[in-house]
């Protein structure tokens, strides 16, 4: 059994390492992974498909993911396990984990762990990584009986993400920048079969938003500097500039529209 950690506290303070001493504290033979802690400041559609990527990548365990911009309202805190793998995802109910339970066939069984009694007392008001999230999630990965985490939550009350969808607009794919990462690569939300059915080919040109691009497998495709729309590892498509900076080349920020015609 493993933790894992994912959240948008960044390194530059103690947050994290605090995070990982609790759970030391109460299941100290367990590993940790951390995911990332680099998502974008209370970013919690972010954080929700950097979880839903990474996850199958991982193995099955309690994973804690903390993007909590309404730290210390009434928004629930929750443990869910998901229908394959027992995985188990903790965190705010505030559709962070929804994309990943997701991934892994459904919420199953659900938890209100907001009066745990893993977590830490006195429970902060602005720390409820270190006094909640980490605690339970320790607790779960050291054996703990899951129902007796929190008080039961019908996983149908959970708060879920919707992502948009690509659309057509005459020729032209319309689709949405989802992600935009530290090299500049947008991540679009267009499959292989949205792309096979406007027309887009592996070694075809298409027109991005004005700009001439080529449809490869890989950067070294094309020259430096060029254009190029590509299937990323998370197997759908995203933008890029060979050794530069697509989003900045095109203007693109996330949520942005993309049109995308086959030449």
């Amino acid at each position: 059994m493993i933790v894992t950690l994912l959240t948008d506290y960044g390194l530059d303070d103690e947050f994290v390492g605090v995070c990982h001493g609790v759970i030391r504290r109460a299941a100290p033979d367990v590993p940790i992974v951390d995911i990332t802690h680099g998502v974008t400041r209370h970013g919690v559609r972010e954080g929700a498909l950097v979880l839903r990527n990474s996850l199958p990548y991982t193995p099955a365990g309690v994973h804690v993911a903390v993007v909590d911009p309404q730290v210390g309202t009434e928004r629930r805190a929750v443990a869910v396990r998901c229908a394959e793998e027992g995985r188990v995802l903790v965190g705010p109910d505030n559709g962070l984990l929804s994309l990943a339970w997701g991934r892994f066939g459904g919420a199953v069984e659900a938890v209100d762990v907001s009066r745990s009694p893993h977590r830490l007392e006195p429970l902060s008001a602005t720390f409820h990584g270190r006094d909640l999230f980490a605690p339970v999630g320790a607790a779960l990965a050291a054996g703990a009986a899951f129902a007796d985490a929190g008080d039961p939550l019908d996983p149908g009350e959970l708060e879920t993400l919707s992502l948009p969808e690509p659309r057509r607009d005459g020729a032209a794919l319309v689709a949405h920048a989802l992600t935009i990462d530290g090299y500049g690569n947008v991540g679009l939300n267009v499959a292989h079969s949205d792309a096979m059915a406007a027309g887009i080919r592996l070694g075809g040109r298409v027109d991005v938003g004005g700009q001439d691009a080529l449809v490869v497998q890989t950067f070294a495709d094309v020259q430096p500097g060029d254009l190029l729309l590509y299937e990323d590892a998370w197997r759908t498509l995203a933008l890029a500039v060979n050794r530069g900076d697509a989003a900045q080349r095109l203007g693109l920020k996330v949520d942005d529209e993309v049109r995308i015609s086959a030449a």
